[in-house]
């Protein structure tokens, strides 16, 4: 961040400065766990349902932090505030406000109902090869994440990539609001949090309010494939540039292959010309992320031949996605475990079966947990997924867990006697444990809430 007195962070903020003996600036990070404090912090203490960071203001300043923003006064010099989360907002609005007064900072949004954290980490790897980026980290992209995420600009900063998550109509407006994107991109309308939305035509509504927010100088990213996306050039001010697998997209993804591990080469077709692209990563579907990081990019002033070199460099994406690990016994682990929705759950059955095609590969197995936030669809969507499995060609399935028995009933309903049922990741474990030969790929894909992403350890 910026460095910044403890006066001036109180007046963006509507705080009061209570504990400063000497005056403090604020010259290092802003963080929300003490432990990640370091020389020159500023950390935000919120009070929490099992725990209150005021409690933990000592340990911050043992790590290096010199104030807190938090509502009540600590051991550190405090800005004291009515509301903590408003206070971090507010700052994070008035630093990105000032360094675009006093510099050259281009922010870029991405919001979707799948692929945001692997499009914002292809577009922060291809960034950063051209100019200091700074992106969120993770998935963490809600209305305490972003704000952390902005504040990590500093006057070195070019970039700006700001994931935008939401879980109903307003959520991306309001995030928006705080740091209007010079760039939104919108990568697709699914099925993800379809339980909290009600309809793919709410989410649309919601995914939407990021193309609305765009100033006129701006553009909006929008994916040409996909007619919910196509159709919200209609809400904006903003100039468009499209991306997607066909005519008339202006960035396009053509003559794809996919190699023995199934990572994706092809073409990219963009209007300032055509560039080779080998990614190393796992997926068909990375293709399209790719190609939206692209467009995105190249709106921001950089060059084809700049973005096709830097994608072709980036060698892994935010961690348990498409992970793909050799283990010593010689199992291919592809560790998708983060999160899952139908559509993504169908992507990486694809990523499975196009590594199955090596002929080193003896058999492909899937092993599949809960979709979250399906609300009345996700029985039937699970049992789609176990059907989807079984038409791919996956020779077999393990579901863990209750809520994912659906998947089980797919496979079965399909008339496929290849799909086993758990309880319980302990259980899942010991089977593959005992199952497992050299020569098997393995998939692990659920919401996070699931934690196959256990299980990876568990083998590796």
């Amino acid at each position: 961040m910026i460095a910044l007195s403890l006066a001036e962070i109180a007046a963006v903020t509507g705080g009061e400065v209570v504990g400063e003996i000497t005056p403090v600036t604020v010259s290092g990070s802003v963080v929300i766990d003490s432990r990640e404090a370091g020389a020159g912090s500023l950390f935000v203490a919120f009070v929490g349902e099992h725990t209150d960071g005021h409690v933990h203001a000592v340990s911050a300043g043992e790590q290096g932090a010199v104030a807190v923003l938090g509502s009540r006064p600590t051991a550190l010099p405090t800005v004291v505030v009515a509301d903590v989360q408003q206070a971090l907002q507010q700052l994070a609005k008035a630093v990105v406000a000032r360094l675009r007064q006093d510099g050259d900072l281009t922010v870029i949004g991405i919001t979707g109902s799948q692929g945001k954290t692997s499009t914002k980490d292809l577009l922060s790897a291809v960034l950063a090869h051209a100019a200091p980026t700074v992106a969120t980290r993770g998935s963490n992209n809600n209305e305490i994440g972003m704000p952390l995420t902005a504040l990590r600009a500093d006057a070195e900063t070019r970039f700006l990539v700001l994931e935008l998550g939401a879980r109903g109509k307003g959520h991306i407006a309001e995030l928006t609001a705080l740091v209007t994107p010079d760039i939104g991109v919108v990568l697709n309308v699914g099925h993800a949090h379809i339980g909290e939305f009600g309809s793919r035509e709410a989410i649309a509504e919601a995914k939407g309010e990021l193309v609305e927010c765009l100033p006129a100088h701006g553009t909006a990213v929008l994916n040409a494939d996909d007619e919910r996306v196509i159709a919200m050039a209609a809400r904006t001010h903003a100039g468009t540039l499209t991306f997607g697998r066909d005519q008339p997209a202006d960035v396009r993804v053509e003559r794809l292959t996919l190699d023995r591990l199934g990572r994706p080469a092809f073409t990219l077709a963009t209007p300032r010309g055509d560039v080779p692209v080998a990614l190393q990563l796992v997926g068909a579907h990375q293709a399209l992320n790719a190609a939206a990081a692209a467009a995105a990019a190249i709106a921001a002033g950089v060059s084809p031949q700049q973005v096709g070199e830097a994608l072709g460099a980036v060698t892994s994406l935010s961690k348990w996605r498409m992970e793909l690990h050799e283990l010593p016994s010689g199992v291919l682990l592809l560790n998708d475990a983060y999160n899952a929705n139908p559509d993504s759950m169908r992507a990486a059955v694809n990523a499975l079966v196009s590594i199955g095609q090596d002929p080193q590969v003896r058999r492909t197995l899937a092993v599949l947990g809960e979709m979250k936030e399906l609300g009345a669809t996700a029985h039937g969507s699970h049992v789609a997924v176990g059907a989807y499995a079984v038409a791919q060609g996956v020779d077999q399935v393990l579901v863990v867990g209750e809520a994912a028995r659906g998947i089980h009933e797919g496979v079965t309903g399909a008339g496929a006697g290849i799909s086993t049922f758990v309880a319980d990741n302990e259980t899942a474990l010991d089977w593959l444990r005992a199952n497992l030969q050299q020569g098997d790929a393995v998939l692990l894909k659920a919401s996070n809430g699931a934690r196959l992403y256990d299980l990876a350890a568990g083998l590796q």
